[in-house]
């Protein structure tokens, strides 16, 4: 019998917790090298990124490099089941909620380049782009109100299955990188 999508959700949450800061700080820092060369990354006016929690893959490299590089950094923020993306150029303007990931401060502004690169969280992969977010849907539904973004994941190696099966609503990610 196959595992659940809770059953795959509850290992890959005990490994992530298994993994020491240092670990994750590292693998981070090689992964966000990673993007920092694809032309995906080059061609992109916008970052699309995320404030980590739970020993997620550690951004801040990538968004900092971004903001050197002159680009626009642009952080999720949830409004019920709606997530807007917010232009920011100070990433310590965040909220760190009791429950969830960490969010800016403002409202605004949203940002709206349809081009822009979005680096899209989650807790399982596979090679083929599909993934297994954490339950909400937030990603998939803003993917598939703006189709044009190219995405990329990025993950620590024992995430990365070789197969899921995808629901009808699952929106692929272009790429997947790991470490």
């Amino acid at each position: 019998m196959l595992p659940t999508k809770q059953d795959l959700r509850s290992r890959i949450r005990r490994q992530k917790q298994a993994m020491s800061p240092e670990d994750v700080k590292i693998r981070s820092d090689a992964l966000c090298r990673l993007v920092l060369n694809t032309e995906a990354y080059r061609r992109a006016k916008t970052i699309y990124g995320y404030l980590p929690f739970n020993q997620e893959v550690q951004l801040q490299p990538l968004l900092q490099q971004a903001l050197r590089d002159s680009k626009q950094i642009a952080l999720p923020k949830c409004y019920g089941r709606e997530m807007r993306f917010i232009l920011t150029e100070d990433l310590s303007r965040i909220q760190h909620r009791p429950i969830g990931a960490p969010e800016p401060i403002d409202d605004g502004p949203i940002a709206r380049d349809p081009h822009g690169l979005v680096i899209v969280p989650g807790l399982i992969f596979d090679p083929r782009g599909y993934r297994i977010g954490y339950g909400g849907g937030y990603y998939d539904r803003f993917l598939s109100s703006e189709p044009e973004h190219p995405t990329i994941a990025l993950c620590f190696d024992f995430q990365v299955l070789p197969r899921l099966e995808p629901e009808p609503h699952d929106i692929p990610v272009d790429t997947v990188l790991w470490i």
